[in-house]
């Protein structure tokens, strides 16, 4: 079974390492970095997603795509746009209609930060402002429902800025299921990789019972 994982904002490759351990040997895990695909695009959102088109459009048989944060974002993009290439969908912290005036609020304080808070992130000051800029018009809302494939959204309860969107997006894509789990925040696959790997496995059980 291929997964692709696609890491958050301020994350990388590395951020999925402990809860890849954790799951059953036969899942074959590829982790692209977000931000190294082309070093002759500039790190704007649709850059990044014409990348992952390229990346997954090299598979022969269709994959499951997890993706946290920013990376459940392109991964529901992905499915929109190439059903065809998607066996299922993991969606963990996702948006599927950008919340601008968070996004706002946030490049504020990114430009009043210093460039040395940006260090862990993978990319720079600029680019970081640049890229969130680049996704305040993004809304799959009127898409959802063209989604058919199996789709598991997961979210930590504590992680109050999206749990209210992951109750939506269950809602609006037929096939989905929804995972909320206790005392985790944001960063699911950082802090609490064991408790997301079992989730993960329960619903890959499923997709290798109807292969």
């Amino acid at each position: 079974m291929n997964v692709v994982f696609l890491h958050g904002l301020g994350q990388s490759p590395s951020s999925w390492s402990e809860t890849i351990s954790c799951l059953p040997k036969d899942i074959k895990a590829y982790c692209p970095n977000l931000f190294n695909f082309s070093t002759d695009r500039a790190i704007a959102y649709k850059n990044i997603y014409l990348s992952i088109e390229e990346y997954v459009d090299k598979f022969s048989e269709p994959v499951t795509i997890c993706g946290i944060s920013l990376g459940a974002v392109l991964a529901l993009n992905y499915c929109i746009n190439h059903a065809e290439k998607v066996q299922s969908l993991i969606l963990i912290a996702p948006q599927y209609k950008m919340p601008r005036l968070l996004l706002k609020f946030q490049n504020i304080l990114f430009r009043v930060m210093p460039e040395k808070s940006f260090l862990g992130s993978g990319i720079k000051k600029q680019d970081m402002i640049h890229l969130t800029s680049s996704m305040l018009e993004l809304d799959f809302e009127q898409d959802l429902r063209n989604i058919l494939c199996p789709a598991l959204i997961i979210c930590g309860k504590h992680d109050l800025a999206n749990v209210k969107v992951a109750k939506a997006l269950a809602k609006n894509i037929f096939t989905a299921k929804l995972c909320l789990i206790d005392n985790v925040g944001h960063e699911i696959n950082v802090t609490s990789s064991p408790k997301l790997a079992n989730v993960m496995n329960a619903f890959l059980d499923t997709q290798r019972a109807t292969a």
